[in-house]
């Protein structure tokens, strides 16, 4: 059974989404961390909070994708099945 062309553009957006929303948590995490000198540019530490960041968008990504990526053109309300 393939993807239709609407749910490989909605899985493309959704992921791309996920990334912007990652990115920019944190840097602005790591611009915070960085101007009260709790590490050093390039240091472990700011791979650490790009990493745990990266974990933590990775977790609620996948929790919620059952909210924006169903089948059909219309989500059925909430505790209606198909």
């Amino acid at each position: 059974m393939a993807a239709s062309a609407s749910e490989i553009r909605n899985g493309v957006v959704y992921v791309s989404a996920w990334v912007l929303i990652w990115g920019t948590a944190a840097s602005v995490a790591d611009a915070v961390l960085l101007g009260r000198s709790a590490y050093e540019s390039g240091s472990s530490g700011q791979v650490v909070t790009f990493v745990s960041y990266g974990i933590a968008s990775v977790v609620l990504a996948v929790r919620l994708s059952g909210r924006f990526l169903r089948k059909g053109s219309s989500p059925e309300p909430p505790g209606e099945e198909p």
